[in-house]
């Protein structure tokens, strides 16, 4: 390329400057234009908001009218129905086609239902039960009329939490802003080796478990891992260990004895020892000393009561005395009891075989009885004993082919539960590895 002579080198670089200039005028103007429109719609958006439709059991309840109610005493999916104009026919095809998925005659009291209609003239267009958090139940009332269940997705978070025993367990877990259900957990972990009727104030725990999530609201636990319970120099663990073989699956203690080969400590879960083993106690009715060779453990009306053990129940009777109580056969060793029932459980009679934790009966009052309660009497080698005092010989432990496996599972545990501060109330979620 020549050079160019200055002066046209001058009229060429004034020809720039000019384009230049008219350039930016032109973006700045596009640029007030943008900007005066980005207002215009920013004020005609605040004038018409776009409504986010309300989404329900995945409806939008907005576009329906919607009615709410809870599940009646004696209340059938009819009664309900009929009362938003759907035909008999079509609650009749409606049952038919719920079979499978789901019986119309388990609604249970005080479960919520919702009907939506677009036109309630012309009778509803869906029907929704919710039974529990986990799930729910749509019935299409035009058309096919089909039914259908959704289940709502979970997640699961893996948590610690520890505590102190001030006055009870339960107690304890209010004040740490824990769940009944945990404690309910944490009993079935530890019901064969902790006495959770006598607790003592400083008495600690710790727990590894897993929590489920719906919708980010707590709806229970899945599963507890670790529990550690200290009561006074004495330390429990359990430690869950899902087994290859499902039959071996549950709570060992630290050397890999399974913890269910024993007996329960109580055979009733959410109660309180209301009179002890008592050789010379007075007794309430008949007003004079007679052994009481047994231990009270009172409870509402009607709580289950459980086999401390596996055996064959030899008598499920009546007396004066004994109200309906169950006699149970564990081996040549043991025997145990269970009076003042409220009635037996279905299928509970002489020969019958039942196994640890399996509901026998419920507490009631039937007999010599002043109040709700079930009597537990034990037996060794043919005579009665306070089953609190006694010292059962450790089972033995997984085949020695299992135990690293176990022992692998039962390490991770321990390094959880040991991070967890001693001493100190705290529930948090574990940290990310």
């Amino acid at each position: 390329m020549k050079n160019l002579p200055w002066k046209s080198v001058s009229i060429f670089a004034g020809v720039l400057l000019l384009a230049g200039a008219f350039s930016f005028f032109q973006i700045g103007q596009r640029a007030q234009i943008q900007t005066a429109l980005s207002a215009h719609e920013k004020e005609e958006l605040g004038a018409f908001p776009v409504k986010i439709p309300t989404i329900r059991y995945g409806f939008a309840v907005d576009t329906f009218q919607v009615v709410e109610g809870v599940i009646k005493p004696n209340e059938f999916l009819g009664d309900i129905l009929s009362r938003y104009n759907v035909p008999y026919p079509n609650i009749e095809k409606l049952v038919q086609n719920a079979k499978g998925i789901f019986d119309v005659r388990q609604f249970r009291v005080g479960k919520p239902y919702m009907v939506l209609s677009k036109d309630t003239t012309q009778g509803a267009d869906h029907f929704i039960y919710e039974p529990s958090v986990y799930a729910y139940y749509v019935f299409d009332l035009k058309g096919a009329q089909k039914v259908r269940k959704v289940e709502r997705p979970i997640t699961h978070e893996m948590r610690v939490s520890a505590g102190k025993i001030e006055t009870s367990l339960w107690d304890a877990m209010v004040l740490n802003g824990l769940s009944f259900d945990l404690a309910a957990r944490m009993e079935d972990a530890l019901q064969w080796s902790v006495d959770f009727h006598h607790l003592q104030k400083g008495d600690e725990f710790k727990l590894v478990y897993e929590q489920n999530i719906i919708e980010g609201q707590e709806v229970g636990v899945e599963q507890v891992y670790a529990a550690y319970y200290k009561n006074f120099d004495t330390e429990f663990y359990a430690i869950y260990y899902d087994h290859p073989e499902d039959n071996k699956s549950g709570y060992y203690d630290l050397e890999g004895r399974p913890m269910n080969s024993g007996f329960l400590k109580a055979p009733v879960k959410y109660s309180r020892i209301s009179s002890g083993y008592n050789p010379n106690r007075f007794h309430p009715i008949l007003k004079r000393r007679r052994p009481h060779l047994g231990t009270d453990y009172a409870a509402p009306y009607g709580t289950p009561i459980m086999a401390v053990g596996n055996g064959v129940v030899t008598k499920a009777a009546y007396t004066r005395g004994n109200g309906n109580f169950v006699k149970i056969k564990h081996d040549d060793t043991y025997q145990t009891q269970y009076l003042h029932m409220q009635k037996f459980a279905p299928g509970i009679r002489p020969g019958v075989h039942v196994k640890q934790g399996q509901v026998i009966g419920y507490v009631g009052s039937t007999g010599l009885a002043t109040g709700p309660h079930v009597c537990f009497r034990f037996w060794k080698n043919g005579r009665q004993v306070n089953h609190l005092k006694l010292n059962f010989p450790p089972p033995e432990p997984l085949p020695a082919e299992d135990l690293p496996g176990f022992f692998k599972v039962r390490d991770q545990y321990l390094e959880m539960l040991n991070q967890i501060p001693a001493n100190e109330t705290v529930a948090q979620n574990t940290p990310e590895t």
